[in-house]
């Protein structure tokens, strides 16, 4: 009998045991983290400056002109009078001036965000007429094709072979590529030609908009001139647009 009361004395407790295992709280399983991808950086988006072109230049035309300032003709080429619109209008409303259209700007004259990308054809050309400017004063060279010294059509076959365009030699050739352009339809970028020295293109330069153009001068080098004035308007040609 004592035997069979040890025994029982052992199975409770054993059971107590056991019991107060299981009804031991168990711990909730530790969850993964997932590992969350930080939101990725806005493109940054450029302004609007001088030898853009496109439908936003001509929508930020629209809406200076409308608000009083003189932007030039609303053709959507960023010149120097558009420019100088702007920056009365920001000297108006006492922002920065630079005569630049910021995103922020853009937003508030048309009402809509200013796109990242708005087409090749203005970063290419804001680089042709940068680049063509980096040569002014460097002087004619009959003949030359480099830093040294250019020749118009020398020139401006340096100047597009920068941004990937190919020109032949001869400014008489480079009047048979690209496309014809009307005075009134000309852009930065376009070749503008004349009849010099013997019939015919005889001289080429780039067109920068607001009637002006640079091009290799016997006088004077690379230079900027008036596509109209005395000189050169009597001698106008035509355009080829090869952008």
């Amino acid at each position: 009998m004592r035997l069979v009361r040890v025994w029982l004395v052992f199975v409770t407790a054993m059971a107590v045991s056991i019991s107060v295992v299981m009804a031991a709280p168990v711990p909730a399983p530790i969850e993964a983290k997932t590992a969350v991808a930080a939101p990725a950086a806005a493109a940054p988006v450029d302004p609007i400056q001088i030898g853009d072109r496109g439908d936003e230049v001509l929508a930020v035309q629209q809406k200076v002109s409308q608000m009083g300032f003189a932007v030039g003709p609303l053709d959507g080429v960023y010149g120097d009078v558009t420019a100088e619109a702007v920056k009365m209008l920001q000297k108006e409303k006492k922002l920065p001036v630079d005569g630049k259209v910021s995103p922020e700007l853009f937003k508030m004259l048309v009402g809509r965000d200013l796109p990242v990308s708005r087409g090749p054809s203005i970063a290419t050309v804001r680089r042709l007429i940068q680049t063509s400017f980096q040569y002014i004063g460097v002087p004619y060279w009959f003949g030359g094709t480099t830093p040294r010294g250019f020749d118009c059509s020398g020139f401006t076959r340096f100047v597009f072979a920068n941004i990937g365009i190919n020109l032949p030699r001869m400014a008489d050739s480079q009047f048979a590529v690209g496309r014809p352009v009307s005075t009134e339809r000309l852009q930065p970028g376009d070749l503008v030609f004349f009849e010099t020295y013997e019939p015919g293109p005889s001289h080429v330069g780039i067109y920068l908009g607001n009637g002006q153009f640079i091009s290799a001068t016997s006088s004077r080098g690379i230079a900027v001139a008036d596509l109209f004035g005395h000189y050169w308007g009597e001698r106008y040609l035509g355009a080829r647009r090869v952008l």
